[in-house]
């Protein structure tokens, strides 16, 4: 139920207001289903994927046809559909099958055209193309001979700027000029996670950005895109932009949110606040305007709560009232789930950690927010690292609170969304201080006898991954045990086998983690890499790996299970042949959570339920270790699995 296809999710309206797209299942798999936009239940499906999932799908700009992105099998090269939602005919808008085409820009001026972004001349940059939804006829808008590596696209669907990394691991704004382009704006490395341009306004004239430049987090400021002055919109001591609400005729913001430990709106637009007034009393929990007619006068709105799954509502600007179109999961809905607690955790050295932990239900019965005693614990770290953990439903953190843990997320140094001195204070601490901050935040837990220091237990994803590899080789007497899924376990294999299209992204990871071509840069990598350290493990570790994942390969999952054998370690690997970076296909997820189960009430020893048929339809290939998890090797014969 938590990680298996939601009912409905991701509502769009149709330009004119009055057709509604969301996601559901079709036989199991998510597809997109048309139908009118005050009476959601009359929607029909229009796709037929049977693989993958659809997961993002929007309107063209006239409304006549419906775009989707695909991938395969997990390898992110993306493909973009047009689909007919009278006829449900559909047409590949895409470049080759090993190039990624990804939507740009849309425009009300021009409804039949959609501007791509595609790598099909060079796998490292991006051309620009408009491409004519109906008949999928494109023509080249731009050249990429800049080395951009995000572009800035006007209503008339003319390309009037973009950005480029620099060899610093900033950035600069460029806009062309005649025949020659021309520096906007620099970024130096300090500003550039918290400083990003957003749309320039229906005029041409102004760009809307977040901007971190001589301030401490990212502010919305407007631009004027010819004399170059600036305005600060809004901002936030402590936090930076999470969300703004624009005009769509006008691209001008009209209100805008910050997240430091929860949601708060701030009106930019007199005409605006009314609103705001009227949704906050609509429905508990942090609303965000996901989708607007093109007049602005109907807007669908989400209310994200942390004990259930989200809400939308019509909602109509006319007589500012709101209707239910649907929760997400109403089956889920109806049960009972446990309430997430935010809390401001000092580090070592004063750094404020914004954090969430949730406990199980009825285990804190006067709602003080401490149990009746210490519990198993499981600490939960988000991937990135410059990503951020935030208040709201948590399908991992309900999950392992129903199975009796104490679940605990923490922002560590380096997240996003917080001051630039936070994000900044994470460059070059990938398994120093970033990891500290994981210790210290555990040890609170601890201090405040949530956790028992002898039952804690470490995962994530991704940066979470290398994280959980972190933990169990610098600390190994601290963690339990440790699940890592598609986590990096060596830097270096890691920065040398990033997908071509990264090359900016590589700048950065060069001036914040360690410069693979200096020697002293090699060192830090190597220092700082799990695999060198892996006869400290002394704990259980259970890794899952997406076979085809371009970020982080499976040789680094390969690598680190190699070496633990190598020194008759015990470990227990999970291969998902269809998969990339994480898992699309809900099959696999829920298959890889039953074992992950299994193998935390081994080593935390809380309840689990036995394994039963969560393999049907998965792809999972037990490499190593099955003897490791209880009732695995059962389970994997009833399958027919190897």
């Amino acid at each position: 139920m938590l990680f298996g296809n939601p009912e409905r999710e991701a509502p769009v309206l149709s330009p004119d207001g009055q057709q509604l797209l969301y996601l559901a299942p079709v036989q199991g798999v998510l597809n997109v289903w048309v139908g009118p936009a005050d009476r959601p239940d009359q929607a029909r499906p229009i796709t037929r994927d049977a693989s993958r999932g659809i997961r993002v799908a929007l309107w063209s700009a006239g409304g006549e046809r419906v775009l989707y992105l695909q991938d395969r099998d997990g390898k992110e090269n993306w493909r973009l559909y047009a689909v007919d939602p009278a006829t449900a005919k559909e047409i590949d808008l895409s470049s080759g099958p090993n190039a990624r085409t990804l939507p740009a820009q849309l425009s009300y001026r021009r409804p039949h055209e959609v501007v791509v972004i595609a790598n099909d001349r060079d796998p490292a940059w991006h051309d620009v193309y408009s491409i004519d939804v109906r008949t999928a006829k494109r023509r080249l808008l731009f050249k990429n001979d800049q080395r951009l590596s995000w572009f800035l696209i006007d209503d008339d669907l003319e390309v009037r700027g973009g950005v480029r990394g620099t060899a610093d691991g900033g950035m600069e704004m460029l806009a062309p000029r005649g025949k020659r382009w021309q520096q906007l704006l620099a970024v130096g490395l300090v500003d550039e996670r918290t400083t990003e341009p957003g749309s320039i306004d229906a005029d041409g004239h102004t760009l809307y950005l977040k901007d971190s430049r001589g301030r401490e987090t990212a502010a919305l400021v407007a631009r004027d895109l010819e004399t170059g002055q600036e305005r600060v919109l809004a901002e936030h001591p402590k936090a930076g932009i999470s969300d703004w609400i624009e005009d769509h005729e006008t691209h001008r913001p009209l209100a805008v949110s910050f997240t430091h430990l929860r949601q708060e709106w701030q009106a930019l637009d007199k005409t605006i606040e009314a609103d705001l007034t009227e949704l906050r009393a609509v429905a508990d929990g942090e609303l965000a305007v996901v989708s607007q007619s093109r007049d602005g006068k109907r807007w669908v709105v989400q209310y994200r709560v942390d004990d259930g799954p989200a809400r939308y509502y019509l909602y109509d600007r006319n007589d500012r009232r709101a209707k239910l179109l649907f929760t997400a999961d109403a089956e889920l809905a109806a049960h009972q789930l446990a309430k997430m607690r935010p809390v401001v955790i000092r580090a070592r050295d004063g750094l404020e950690l914004v954090s969430y932990y949730t406990l199980p239900v009825g285990a804190d019965p006067d709602g003080d927010g401490l149990p009746n005693a210490p519990l198993p614990t499981v600490l939960v770290v988000h991937g990135g690292p410059w990503e951020r953990d935030t208040w709201g439903f948590s399908p991992h953190h309900q999950w392992l609170a129903s199975r009796g843990y104490a679940v605990l997320s923490v922002n560590f140094r380096g997240s996003s969304g917080f001051t630039k001195s936070f994000i900044n204070a994470g460059d070059h601490e990938m398994g120093g201080k970033m990891h500290d901050d994981l210790l210290d935040a555990v040890a609170w837990m601890v201090e405040q006898r949530i956790a028992d220091p002898e039952r804690v237990a470490i995962m994530g994803g991704s940066y979470g991954g290398y994280a959980t590899l972190v933990g169990l080789t610098v600390t190994p007497e601290t963690f339990a045990c440790g699940v890592d899924l598609v986590g990096p376990s060596n830097l270096e294999t890691l920065l040398a086998s990033v997908p071509p299209y990264w090359v900016a992204t590589g700048l950065r990871f060069k001036a914040r983690w360690g410069d693979l071509d200096t020697e002293e840069g090699r060192a830090l990598l190597r220092e700082r890499s799990p695999l060198h350290r892996v006869e400290a493990i002394k704990r259980p570790l259970l890794i899952g790996q997406g076979a085809n994942d371009p970020r982080v390969t499976q040789q680094e999952s390969d690598q680190i299970v190699a070496a633990m054998q190598a020194r008759g370690l015990p470990v227990t690997y999970v291969l998902y042949p269809d998969e990339g970076h994480g898992f699309g296909r809900p099959e696999n997820a829920i298959s890889f959570n039953a074992i992950t189960e299994a193998f935390l009430a081994r080593c935390l020893g809380g309840p689990y339920q036995p394994i039963g048929d969560d393999f049907k339809n998965a792809s999972l290939i037990v490499k190593t270790g099955a003897e490791h998890v209880p009732g695995l090797n059962d389970a994997l014969r009833a399958a027919g699995k190897p």
